[in-house]
């Protein structure tokens, strides 16, 4: 008998892995694939000797949250290591009304990244956005490590809010938290600069700029970043799942690869085990790292009917694509300041950005995407061989199933074929050309991953949305995944749902595995002394 079955090795699995093993509980953990990780996994996927990151790359909400806290001693121990931006961490760069370039750098000093704002109130805008955030920070981020479905937890954040600034303030910093980005950044700048840096970002949220809460996000993703910066793994992601499973082995955790979770097992209103491809494991608790669906729809057969239609309800965003390239020779930029800078948005903020989104959303290939550029080789030149690069192109408005193109110029009508992923691709070094001339001829290799091939890839990122559903408001926070099942424990006594359907949602925090495993920590050491 296990103490504790995790479905799923994605971030938040091996997280609640990790700290329910380290606390003394013996741990199983449930994967249906061939390797852990999930979305965090890299390989040479175009050449001998060029590392790529499949999926995710970047790791700033993880060395930033509690999860890190708890465990990163542990996790350097077993080999991981972070490279980061010491200075120039994000931009974006994007055609000139009046035909030149406009670029936007964010360095890891706010005051630096303010100083090339051109609008005269604008540098010190930027700078009070932070302060803003920094003055509220205990109450967003303890908001994003907390159970918001509990009322002792609930009734805490508000007093912790109350004391930093009292009814009018809050009621205030509320007010533009819910904001959309494009409506939060046209209330405090009037120059483009902060719009075209992080605008953007809010991609990587699973929000777009003209969704609510984009108000507290954008500054979020601002501060995270210039605090952290944008730390990758050495020598690839699966150096971070390798020391995970390292961690794991070494406190006696159970990996069960290839095996299948068909249903979460229960008497009598409390769960004992998982049955599975390979046999039924027991287990006093269960932690699934599953979609809404598959949980209420599939893994529990006998699930209460509104939470199977609430499942049936709950709504994926749109489909990603990753684009993987080796290069001849690193990327040559028409603004040489780009050449250093991890990562950069192709966008001029919320409005090519806003119609890339409402495009995706239509069903409509966006005929100028929002493009991604990560540079990793500028951190970790192991990435490549000596005098090469790679590029990981993430583009984040994309149909699963498109029904036509932006642009007129694309056939969809039987999906993503080849030729389509193809074509898209050239679509993306055309918009890549402008600001980077040469660049396609220095391409030796691709390796495109469209939104189906992310859907197989990974049961949870259905109708190929990496972000475990729509991160808009009507199932976020109080409500994420739906009303009827918000908060990670669920119906059955010993059950728990955590992943990025849950709250505090996409990214790599690892936020829910950790508050989870807290939970649990704690009722365990209260039981034990009494």
């Amino acid at each position: 008998m296990n103490d504790v079955a995790v479905i799923g090795s994605g971030i938040n699995s091996l997280v609640a892995a990790a700290e329910l093993a380290i606390a003394g509980q013996q741990v199983c953990l449930i994967e249906q694939s061939d390797r852990l990780g999930g979305f965090i996994h890299s390989g040479e996927r175009t050449l001998p000797g060029f590392i790529h990151d499949s999926f995710s790359s970047w790791h700033p909400l993880f060395v930033s949250g509690g999860a890190y806290a708890a465990l990163g001693s542990e996790l350097h121990a077993r080999g991981l290591e972070y490279c980061n931006a010491s200075t120039a961490v994000t931009a974006s760069v994007a055609a000139d009304p009046t035909g030149g370039h406009r670029v936007v750098i964010a360095h890891r000093d706010p005051a630096v990244t303010a100083a090339a704002f051109k609008e005269p109130g604008d540098q010190n805008a930027y700078l009070a956005m932070l302060d803003d955030l920094g003055h509220h920070s205990g109450t967003v981020f303890g908001a994003f490590g907390a159970e918001l479905r509990s009322l002792k937890d609930l009734v805490k954040l508000g007093f912790g809010a109350l004391r930093t600034g009292g009814v009018k303030a809050n009621e205030l910093f509320i007010r533009d938290a819910l904001m959309s980005g494009r409506n939060y950044l046209r209330s405090r700048f009037d120059g483009w600069e902060a719009d075209q840096l992080w605008s953007p970002w809010l991609l990587h949220a699973g929000l777009g700029p003209d969704q609510a809460t984009g108000g507290v996000m954008l500054p979020v993703m601002a501060m995270t970043m210039h605090g952290f910066g944008l730390p990758v793994v050495k020598g690839g992601a699966s150096r971070f799942v390798e020391a995970f499973e390292s961690l794991l082995r070494d406190h006696g955790v159970r990996i069960m690869l290839g095996a299948e979770a068909r249903e979460i097992l229960s008497v009598s209103g409390s769960v004992t085990g998982v049955r599975t491809s390979q046999g039924i494991v027991p287990a006093a608790t269960v932690l699934a790292n599953v979609s809404p669906q598959a949980l209420y729809t599939r893994l529990l057969p006998g699930a209460p009917a509104g939470l199977a239609a609430g499942a049936r309800r709950y709504r994926n965003g749109r489909g990603a694509m990753q684009i993987h390239l080796a290069l001849d020779k690193p990327v040559e930029w028409l603004d040489p300041r780009l050449n250093t800078v991890p990562l950069i948005h192709i966008s001029n903020g919320a409005d090519s950005t806003g119609v890339a989104c409402a495009q995706a959303e239509a069903g409509l290939l966006p005929a100028e995407p929002t493009i991604v550029v990560g540079q990793q080789y500028v951190l970790d030149p192991s990435r490549a061989p000596e005098g090469k690069a790679t590029l990981w192109l993430q583009l984040q408005e994309v149909p699963f199933s498109p029904v036509g193109d932006g642009a007129g110029g694309l056939s969809v009508a039987e999906g993503w074929t080849p030729e389509l992923k193809e074509a898209y691709l050239e679509r993306v070094l055309d918009r890549l050309e402008q600001f980077a001339p040469g660049t396609r001829a220095s391409v030796l290799a691709s390796d495109i991953i469209a939104p189906t091939d992310l859907a197989a890839a990974n049961p949870n990122a259905v109708h190929g949305d990496p972000y475990g559903g729509s991160a808009e408001l009507f199932q976020n926070l109080l409500w994420r995944p739906f009303p009827q099942a918000a908060g990670h424990q669920t119906y059955i006594k010993g059950l728990w749902h955590i992943g990025a359907s849950t709250h505090p949602g996409p990214g790599l925090s690892g936020g829910s595995g950790h508050l989870a495993a807290q939970r649990l920590t704690t009722k365990r050491s209260k039981n034990t002394t009494r």
